[in-house]
């Protein structure tokens, strides 16, 4: 560990550090605009000079050099300053003076960095360089003649993001980022917004519509996927502007997917903002809540309580699933579900349905088996975990399921339960790879899951974990990768079948039969809502999605975005969210239309307020109480040994940027879907 000298002060720092990150620790503020601590050092920018000595007689740029025992390092002599001064103006000479304009004004790094370490004016009276703004898609606006040349886009795109979309041409004075006129199609590309240290790349979406300081900031849980990403959503009156990271190292690091950047302007469209009942005439008229509920109430008087069933949607909160089973238990039912897609998970034990290596638990990984799953779609962070781990070399992946681009090298192992079969009993060549390796991993995904044979695939998993020591010494590699935010809360609550109760398909069968006669859907949108038809369906949510469809009468919820909710994410970590604004109309947050329509069938549930429930749901589920912390599950047998079928596993997702009523409701999103999924070639009518 080398010891420096920092303006006077002797440190002690890690070997291999940096001079700049030397002087970080040592609280000393060093000014940058290529330089990012989870991106590869460019020294672009020169803002970072600082004097060394021993060294030669001029600055030296700090983010390049490595530390050295010895070192006197002084960060503000009159030199260092001059440097700064004259780095300064030099980055000015052709940036336009578009703050009063500039969506990136009040945030914006040059802004701050000319008002501390710049001059009052300038010198430069010659014609300003002008740059072509370029396409990048639906995402990201561009207004390059800003462009400061740092590269920090370039390297996120490629080293984070995986995809050579973006680079930089020319030299010199003709220097351009550009990527000579495509989209940038990675699923992280907003997070460029947020590197950019000017304004030249800013959101699309988001272009002229608030200032920072006119924003309401709340910092809440993303529910879009069972990621579990710390978002900051800001709003102005009661409107969702845009949705911003949160550092969580441990989750999603400083990032976000496009679909919880973007999706935020599908709050707004498609609402449902007060109670709707289906006349005599079949079609849904406006009603009061009481109207609603009393409707509600004469159709489940006298209905067997084997009649009666309940479904839970993906973007459900776990008091409102509490408070809903708790009323069903009330009504003698048993016929609960938060698969909607019907996924052959054990909820007897929670190791089998988490994500037990965790999502920061990648990064120790050396081999992954994937089965069944897209990460690249189906939780992008995740995805970019096994990217940063494979960038470190040493790193084996093999993929059974569809074949997809993950954006890092991978071997194709084959396409479902055949693959599967030879690598359990050491037939197939990669099984030895998979023993050989000291920490193995397995991502079990919802493609493999929600099938006939589900439990048997879960059970061939398992055997491939015993077989090959993935669990051992504390590390347990076995995990499963969820697409619902609510999908592990559920599971732990228990919101799945009873004794003799019928699950997600039972349901859906016996409501087309006539067995099932009232069916409540709690944002249950991705079922077959044609096996309803017979069924009499109450929806409670909060978009004119599916489930409202096929409803007889509409409940209207609150979104994640409007209501204090606990979401449990794919590795078993407790969050809760909080509210950013208010539901519209006559909406009401979730708990409260259950506990009101408790009173009026005539199980009160013991509850009135939102510490009530979460003193009872903390009583039923203890390590809900432990928030941002996930336990370790005990490795125990699950899944049913059986016989699996040999038809391929299909992807869980077909379209990464409409997954749930959302972002279906969403103007930006069906933009990316026309550009990303479909293609130019849709909108043309052209083949390509």
């Amino acid at each position: 560990m080398p010891k420096l000298t920092i303006d006077g002060v002797e440190i002690e720092v890690e070997d291999g550090l940096t001079v700049l990150q030397a002087c970080e620790q040592a609280g000393v503020e060093i000014p940058r605009f290529c330089y990012h601590e989870r991106l590869s050092i460019a020294g672009n920018c020169r803002m970072c000079l600082v004097e060394v000595k021993p060294g030669p007689p001029k600055p030296q740029a700090s983010c390049a050099l490595p530390a050295g025992e010895g070192m006197e390092v002084i960060t503000n002599s009159p030199m260092v300053q001059k440097a700064r001064h004259g780095v300064m103006e030099f980055l000015l000479i052709n940036h336009p003076l578009d703050c009063p304009i500039c969506d990136q004004g009040g945030e914006c790094d040059l802004q701050d960095q000319a008002m501390a370490f710049g001059h009052d004016g300038s010198r430069y009276a010659e014609n300003k360089r002008a740059i072509d703004d370029k396409y990048m898609g639906p995402l990201i606006n561009t207004i390059m003649t800003r462009c400061i040349h740092c590269t920090r886009c370039v390297r996120f795109s490629t080293e984070v993001g995986g995809v050579e979309d973006m680079g930089m041409i020319n030299r010199g004075e003709s220097a351009e980022i550009t990527t000579l006129g495509k989209a940038v199609s990675s699923e992280l590309s907003g997070n460029v917004i947020d590197l950019c240290p000017v304004g030249a790349l800013t959101s699309k979406p988001y272009s002229f519509v608030a200032r920072p300081w006119e924003l309401r900031k709340t910092e809440t849980i993303d529910a879009l996927d069972a990621t579990g990403s710390n978002i900051r959503i800001d709003a102005r009156g009661n409107e969702v502007l845009r949705v911003l990271p949160r550092l969580n190292e441990d989750v999603n690091e400083e990032w976000i997917s496009d679909k919880t950047r973007f999706a935020c302007d599908g709050l707004r469209r498609q609402r449902l903002d007060k109670p709707y009942v289906r006349n005599a005439e079949g079609k849904l008229a406006p009603a009061e809540w009481d109207e609603a509920f009393e409707a509600i109430a004469a159709r489940v008087k006298g209905v067997d309580s084997s009649k009666i069933a309940a479904l839970a949607g993906d973007l459900c909160d776990a008091e409102s699933m509490f408070a809903l089973k708790a009323l069903m238990a009330a009504l003698g039912s048993q016929n609960l579900d938060c698969r909607q897609d019907g996924a052959k998970l054990d909820p007897t034990n929670r190791v089998a349905y988490l994500f037990n290596t965790g999502i920061a638990g990648v990064e120790e990984a050396d081999a992954c088996l994937i089965i069944g799953s897209n990460p690249r779609w189906e939780a992008p962070l995740v995805n970019a975990r096994l990217r940063k781990r494979w960038l470190r070399g040493n790193f084996s992946v093999g993929v059974v399921g569809p074949r997809s681009d993950l954006t890092f090298d991978s071997d194709y192992l084959g396409g479902g339960t055949d693959t599967l079969r030879q690598i359990a009993d050491g037939s197939h060549p990669f099984a030895s790879t998979l023993k050989n390796a000291e920490r193995l991993m397995l991502i079990l995904g919802m493609g493999a899951l929600a099938r006939s044979d589900g439990a048997a695939v879960l059970a061939a998993a398992r055997a491939i974990a015993d077989s090959t020591g993935m669990i051992d010494d504390g590390w347990n590699g076995f995990n499963v990768l969820h697409t619902a935010a609510a999908r592990v809360g559920g599971l732990d609550l228990g919101f799945v079948p009873g004794d003799g109760g019928l699950d997600t398909n039972g349901i859906l069968d016996g409501a087309g039969s006539g067995a099932v006669e009232i069916v409540y859907l709690l944002g249950a949108d991705e079922i077959d809502t044609q096996k309803l038809e017979k069924a009499f369906v109450i929806y409670q949510g909060h978009h004119g999605d599916a489930g409202a469809h096929a409803a007889d009468v509409i409940l209207p919820g609150a979104a994640y975005t409007e209501k204090s909710g606990t979401y449990v994410n794919t590795e078993g970590r407790v969050q809760q969210g909080r509210v950013a604004a208010f539901p519209p109309g006559d909406a009401r947050e979730d708990w409260t239309i259950i506990r009101a329509l408790s009173a009026k069938v005539g199980h009160t549930l013991p509850f009135d307020d939102l510490p009530a429930l979460r003193k009872q749901l903390h009583a039923a589920c203890p390590h809900f109480t432990r928030l941002d912390d996930p336990d370790k599950a005990v490795w125990r047998d699950f899944g049913t040994v059986g016989t699996m079928d040999a038809a391929p596993f299909v992807a869980s997702i077909s379209n990464f940027y409409m997954t749930d009523p959302i972002s279906r409701a969403s103007e930006t999103m069906a933009k990316c879907t026309q550009e990303f999924i479909l293609g130019d070639d849709e909108a043309t009518g052209t083949d390509g």
